[in-house]
């Protein structure tokens, strides 16, 4: 029997193992944040070699390296040892393998599991946001029970939240009980936690700030300015807003932790992925080289192609992420891009 959101009840999840799906550097962040806390987490990788080196090492010396693993943060490379019994599941999986993985993990859920969506793009071949990927994955047909969802977004850093930096970020839940439970769970000292319900906002503000990141970093490579940047941000940010809005969001997301809070970090920030690709790319580096030399995900790069598809579906213009695009998957010049952006024709803000 299928479990209705409007008559799901809050659960005292205090104590309860929590499952971290995903061993990268956020997901190592979130699991060092929830392990410090003393829950028991489970830290869940593709990689056998990788949980191995966690474990022997107590570190993620890959991606956090000097940040030592409490007891209660136990790596894995069992998917059903990682979710068995536990409430709370993130997932923290790159877009390109989420959908594989959480089926895989669907056999394994409870009726009152939790599922934190901290992952940030959009799917290639259907086009759909994480949260979306999860109820096509847990239809009826396809499975008895239908979980919680909510979503984690907002500027945060992995190697700053794993060093205990202040920062704060937004739950995103259809169930205002299970939001407040939520942001219990994961509120720290150095971590604020606010709520929201508007999911679809939320995804697509994180998705869609790493492609306008690839674009400041491109700015950045060129040696453009800060006149450059600025501007770059502020009309990202209504690109942004311009395809949230078509697809539901509410207008105010944009304006908040994961809309300009999460936009300006990535945008400016020495650790962001998705900056770093686009200041190669400005600097004259090929796609294929800069991604050959990375050992993380840069989720603009994927994300691009699927938003770009979207904007033609919907007729939404958006001239940022057009040459973008262009750049990566057609091999435009750089400075090419920026002088067809800045010739267009002129118009009212």
């Amino acid at each position: 029997m299928m479990i209705q959101q409007t008559s799901r009840k809050t659960l005292n999840r205090e104590k309860q193992p929590i499952a971290v799906i995903g061993a990268g550097s956020w997901g190592t962040a979130l699991a060092l944040l929830l392990s410090k806390k003393g829950y028991v987490v489970r830290l869940w990788d593709f990689d056998p070699e990788h949980i191995k080196n966690l474990n022997n090492e107590r570190e993620n010396s890959r991606h956090l390296p000097g940040i030592q693993f409490p007891e209660t943060l136990l790596p894995t490379s069992n998917l059903q040892e990682a979710a068995d019994g536990a409430p709370t599941l993130c997932m923290v999986v790159p877009s390109h393998g989420y959908r594989k993985v959480f089926q895989d993990l669907v056999g394994y859920l409870g009726e009152d599991t939790v599922i934190v969506s901290a992952t940030k793009g959009i799917e290639n071949d259907t086009l759909q946001t994480m949260s979306q990927v999860m109820s096509d994955v847990l239809e009826p047909s396809k499975t008895d029970h239908h979980p919680e969802r909510a979503v984690l977004s907002g500027p945060s850093f992995a190697k700053e939240v794993a060093d205990e930096v202040p920062t704060a970020i937004t739950i995103g839940c259809k169930n205002k009980g299970i939001a407040r439970e939520l942001q219990q769970l994961f509120n720290a000292a150095y971590f604020r936690v606010y709520t929201s319900s508007d999911i679809i906002g939320l995804e697509v503000s994180a998705a869609l700030k790493n492609i306008i990141a690839i674009a400041a970093g491109i700015c950045d490579g060129l040696n453009f300015g800060m006149n450059a940047r600025a501007a770059l941000i502020t009309r990202g940010l209504a690109e942004i807003s311009r395809f949230g809005i078509k697809l539901g969001a509410e207008p105010a997301t944009f304006y908040g932790l994961s809309g300009v809070g999460d936009l300006v970090l990535t945008c400016t920030g020495d650790l962001s992925r998705n900056r770093t690709v686009g200041l190669r790319l400005g600097k004259g580096q090929t796609l294929e080289q800069i991604l050959a030399d990375m050992s993380m995900v840069a989720e603009g790069v994927k994300t691009a192609k699927s938003v770009y598809q979207l904007a033609q579906q919907k007729q939404l213009e958006m001239p940022i992420l057009e040459q973008v695009y262009q750049i990566l998957y057609e091999d435009k010049d750089c400075r090419t891009a920026v002088k067809d952006l800045l010739g267009r024709e002129l118009k009212p803000e």
